[in-house]
């Protein structure tokens, strides 16, 4: 019996039309799946390279370990402790027109002389100045040049201005020969100041001065114009004197005892706890404004063996200031005026044809500091001028020599300040300008020198309380104006 045909085909269509719908069924389920695994309103993250923790405040504040307060102060990098400002002027030329001023009833009173010097002198910590003379005493006739022989009251006039110390090595403190020497000495400590330059036998040749803490050493020393074997110095071209050890000397001639002394006194100095060293010298050639070859190899080997201030005298006018650099230790250097030229003199401008008109009436008032910081070291931080005049006048009183401080911040108080006429106003100003001419790029040098320095240290001192780390180990501390290990590096 053969099949219907029509009855297959119902079948198969059948078994397509099931077949279809099961695979639209089994289509539907997978894109239902699909959307089910993915929830709407949830971002999505992509799987990070490393493990990272986030932590909210509250899961932060379990997690990390609780620190313990510290009781350490913050580094304190060091710092200055004490300041100490020296300043020293020129020549007292006594000479007698000057003395003759000064008369007053039975005996003499400098103050004219001295009037307008004491308010600068006094913001000074301390002050030197030159006594070109000597104190022989009334049973010697005074006199002035060439043999000077002065009253004991010019002492009187220089202290009450504020000076602490008087230079007592020159080539006139033997005017009056050893008797003078030794009462020079004994009049300037009578009268309630220190000495340098001179001493009586025994004695030490420096002094020691502790100006706000800090120990200076001073050492003053004069030109001799020679000297006998037994060390007796001729000054002024005079006889010798009587008595060796009085008074320190050098000849030019005989220049290498002359630094073996100073060494030998700076370390003698420097154990008794001198923490810097001036040297005041008494040296060069009168009138000449310009330093000479002998004072600038001097300057150098004085440099060389630690001196931080070198302050000459004895030109009669002024001559520059200059910054030295030790050829020993090249971190090392002093500051130097040759010359201070004149405090006050009857040296004026038409008197002699040796005077350069003008100059031998100016002076400068010339001033070093020191600062010590909370380590204990010393160290040069400052140099300074102010010009000075010598006024001669006569105006509507009696005949007066007033040394001026021509500071130049109060330039416009000057006239009054100082009683001027226009006439003195205007050879002042003349004065300063002068003074300036001499030391004023020698003194801009030292001046940029110093300030760079203190920054250089202040910077070190911060790196080594803050940042050691950037301090190379074998790296020390900056330059200074100090060489020992305790401190580092001050005729008419």
């Amino acid at each position: 019996m053969s099949r219907n045909p029509k009855h297959v085909s119902t079948l198969t269509t059948v078994l397509v039309t099931l077949l279809i719908v099961l695979m639209i069924a089994a289509t539907g389920l997978i894109i239902w799946l699909c959307i089910a695994m993915v929830q709407p309103g949830q971002p999505q993250v992509n799987t990070p390279t490393q493990n990272i923790e986030l932590l909210t405040p509250s899961t932060a504040a379990t997690t990390e370990p609780t620190q313990e307060p510290t009781t350490e102060p913050p580094p304190v990098p060091e710092h200055v402790v004490s300041t100490a400002t020296v300043a020293a002027m020129g020549d007292l030329v006594m000479h007698m027109p000057v003395v003759n001023t000064c008369v007053s009833g039975g005996g003499y009173d400098f103050t004219p002389v001295f009037k307008y010097l004491k308010d600068t002198v006094s913001l000074y910590d301390y002050a030197v100045i030159n006594l070109e003379t000597s104190l022989g005493g009334p049973d010697i006739p005074y006199s002035g040049f060439p043999l000077f022989n002065s009253p004991d009251a010019i002492v009187d006039g220089a202290r009450d201005a504020g000076f602490h110390m008087l230079m007592t090595a020159n080539n006139h403190s033997g005017d009056t020969r050893a008797d003078g020497i030794v009462r020079t000495l004994e009049v300037v400590r009578e009268k309630g100041m220190a000495a340098v330059g001179s001493q009586l036998e025994g004695e030490k040749k420096y002094a020691m001065v502790n100006v706000n803490g800090i120990q200076l050493g001073m050492l003053c020393y004069t030109y001799a114009t020679g000297e006998t074997s037994d060390g007796r110095p001729r000054l002024n071209g005079n006889a010798a004197l009587t008595q060796a050890g009085l008074i320190n000397y050098f000849v030019e001639s005989n220049l290498s005892a002359f630094y073996t002394d100073v060494e030998a006194q700076i370390q003698a100095m420097r154990e008794e706890g001198a923490e810097a060293i001036i040297l005041f010298i008494h040296w060069g050639v009168e009138y000449q404004m310009q330093e000479n070859a002998t004072q600038q190899a001097m300057a150098q080997k004085l440099c060389d063996l630690g001196v931080d201030a070198i302050i000459g005298s004895h030109p009669h006018v002024v001559e520059p200031v200059a910054l030295i650099e030790s050829t020993v230790d090249p971190s090392h250097k002093a500051v130097c005026i040759y010359s201070l030229g004149n405090a006050v003199s009857n040296q004026r401008t038409g008197i002699s044809s040796l005077f350069p008109p003008g100059y031998t009436e100016d002076g400068a008032l010339f001033a070093v500091t020191f600062e010590k910081y909370s380590d204990g070291k010393v160290y040069l931080v400052g140099a300074d001028v102010v010009p000075t005049w010598v006024n001669m006048h006569q105006n509507n009183g009696p005949k007066e020599y007033n040394i001026l401080p021509l500071v130049d911040s109060q330039r416009e108080q000057w006239q009054s300040l100082f009683n001027l006429t226009d006439a003195n106003l205007a050879a002042a100003e003349k004065s300063y300008d002068r003074t300036l001419s001499i030391v004023g790029e020698g003194l801009e040098v030292c001046k940029a020198y110093l300030e760079q320095a203190k920054a250089d240290r202040e910077q070190y001192y911060y790196d080594l309380a803050w940042n050691p780390e950037k301090l190379q180990p074998q790296e020390t501390a900056p330059a200074t104006a100090e060489t020992t290990g305790e401190t580092l590096s001050a005729a008419a």
